[in-house]
C-alpha cells in the first residue's frame, strides 16, 4: 500500500520536469516592452540631434536640480539596459556631456550594472536553470566550462565591446553563472570603457555649445540654411577601440595561465598520482 504523502520517485521526477509557465511572465513583459519601444521608435528620441536641440534646457535643469537629474538619468539607463535597447554608448556620452566625466561615468556604471542584473535575473529565473538541466551533454559541458572561468570570460566580454551588451547579459544567465560573479564582472568590466566614453562626452560639451551658438546666430540672421546636427563618429576612434581590446586581452590572461598549468608535466603527474 503506497503512502499518498510521499510520492514515488517517478512521480517526483515527473513533477520536477514540468516547467511552470508563470516563470515566463517577467520575461514576456520585458520582451513586450522592448518590442513596443522599438516599434514606436521612442529610442530615436535618444539621439545627439535631440540632445543638441535641448542642450540649454537640459543644462539649466541639471544646474538647478542636479540630484533629480542624476536619478532620472540612472533610471533611464536601468530601463534601457533591462529592455536591451541599444543606446548604451549614447547614454554614456550624454552622461559625460551633462554631468562631467566623473559623475556621468559613475552614474552610467550604476545604471548599466543594475539594468544588466535585472535582465540577468529575469532570464535566469525564467529559463536559465531549466535550460542547463535539459540541455544535451555537449551544451552542459560548455556551460560548465563557462562557469569555471566565468569571471574572466565576462570581464573580457565587458572590457571589449565586441558583442552587444544584451547578449552578454543573457548568455551567463543561460549558462547558470552565479549572480555575484555576474554582478562583479559587469561592474568592474564596464568601468574602463564607461569612463572613457564619459570623458569623451565631457570633451564634446564645448563642441556642442559652439554648434548651439552658431545655430542661434544663424537663426538670428534669418538665414534659410540653418542646420543643427551632431555626429559622434569622430569620437569612436580606432585608437580608442584598440585600447579597449587590449584591456580585454588582459582579462583572458588568468584563463590562459590556468589552461597552461593544467597541461604542464607537473599537473599531469599530479593527476596520475590521484588516479
Amino acid at each position: 500500500m503506497s503512502d499518498d504523502k510521499h510520492p514515488s520517485p517517478a512521480a517526483a521526477s515527473a513533477g520536477q520536469s514540468k516547467f511552470p509557465l508563470r516563470r515566463f511572465v517577467p520575461l514576456v513583459i520585458v520582451v513586450a516592452a522592448s518590442a513596443l519601444v522599438l516599434a514606436m521608435g521612442w529610442q530615436r528620441q535618444l539621439s545627439f540631434g535631440s540632445l543638441v536641440r535641448h542642450y540649454e534646457a537640459l543644462h539649466a535643469f541639471v544646474a538647478a536640480h542636479e540630484v533629480s537629474a542624476v536619478a532620472a538619468y540612472v533610471a533611464l539607463y536601468i530601463a534601457a539596459a533591462a529592455l536591451s535597447i541599444p543606446v548604451g554608448v549614447y547614454l554614456t556620452l550624454a552622461g559625460g556631456i551633462l554631468f562631467g566625466a566623473v559623475l556621468g561615468g559613475t552614474a552610467s556604471v550604476v545604471g548599466a550594472t543594475i539594468g544588466a542584473i535585472c535582465i540577468f535575473l529575469i532570464a535566469k529565473s525564467a529559463i536559465g536553470d531549466y535550460l542547463v538541466r535539459r540541455a544535451g551533454p555537449l551544451a552542459q559541458k560548455l556551460a560548465r566550462g563557462f562557469r569555471a572561468d566565468a569571471f574572466s570570460y565576462l570581464l573580457f566580454l565587458r572590457l571589449v565591446p565586441i558583442f552587444p551588451f544584451w547578449i552578454v547579459n543573457l548568455v551567463p544567465a543561460l549558462a547558470g553563472v552565479k549572480l555575484r560573479t555576474f554582478a562583479a564582472a559587469t561592474a568592474i568590466g564596464i568601468i574602463p570603457a564607461t569612463f572613457v566614453f564619459a570623458f569623451v562626452g565631457a570633451g564634446l560639451d564645448s563642441v556642442i555649445a559652439a554648434q548651439q551658438a552658431a545655430y542661434q546666430s544663424c537663426l538670428a540672421a534669418a538665414r534659410p540654411d540653418c542646420r543643427l546636427a551632431f555626429h559622434i563618429d569622430t569620437a569612436l576612434t580606432p585608437q580608442l577601440l584598440a585600447a579597449l581590446a587590449g584591456l580585454g586581452v588582459l582579462a583572458l590572461v588568468p584563463v590562459l595561465m590556468r589552461r597552461l598549468r593544467a597541461r604542464s608535466p607537473a599537473a599531469a603527474c599530479e593527476r596520475a598520482d590521484h588516479a
